[in-house]
């Protein structure tokens, strides 16, 4: 799809091969804060995850997509949640897994095309984002691509002990 390719990554539906590289993202720990995860996933739970990702983000009100180089090595996952048509807005996660790969612009590409996808093809209005107050890379990315803060959540989630604080971020899609 067109839609989904960049200048240097593109965007692609989940496949079964991707088993691996989503039970090694969905275990990794240092990254349960950005996803509120406090359990492990097993193979089987992602398969039969896997199973079901052909569905229609209508039916299911999400959308997970993987973010490749075009040497065809998945660098991270970009979902739409909370997809609400009714009033056309949803919420946007974004994880380049390989810390190496970080900074390199492929989560700037991969926003820029999933902002598109969903200004252009699924008609939504707005877009919103859930960012750690102390996360500033990615508030940076966001920031950058057009969202606004418009909310702090005091001590929103419980992490290693501690309340952290948490940024709600907002795009307009189609200013009518």
């Amino acid at each position: 799809m067109i839609t989904l390719k960049g200048e240097h990554i593109y965007l692609r539906a989940l496949e079964p091969e991707d088993l691996d590289f989503i039970h090694r993202i969905e275990n990794n720990q240092d990254i349960w804060e950005i996803s509120n995860t406090i359990t492990p996933y097993s193979k089987y739970l992602i398969k039969q995850y896997l199973e079901q990702a052909h569905k229609d983000i209508f039916e299911v009100k999400q959308l997970r997509l993987v973010i490749c180089d075009f040497n065809h090595v998945a660098l991270g996952m970009i979902d739409v949640f909370d997809f609400d048509f009714k009033n056309r807005r949803a919420g946007i996660g974004i994880l380049i897994n390989d810390s190496a790969n970080r900074q390199k612009g492929y989560g700037k590409e991969a926003l820029q095309l999933l902002t598109s996808y969903c200004k252009f093809h699924l008609d939504l209005h707005q877009l919103y984002c859930n960012v750690s107050e102390e996360n500033e890379h990615s508030l940076k990315l966001f920031k950058n691509q057009g969202f606004e803060i418009i909310g702090l959540k005091k001590d929103w989630n419980y992490v290693n002990g501690s309340y952290k604080n948490e940024y709600l971020l907002q795009t307009i899609l189609n200013v009518h």
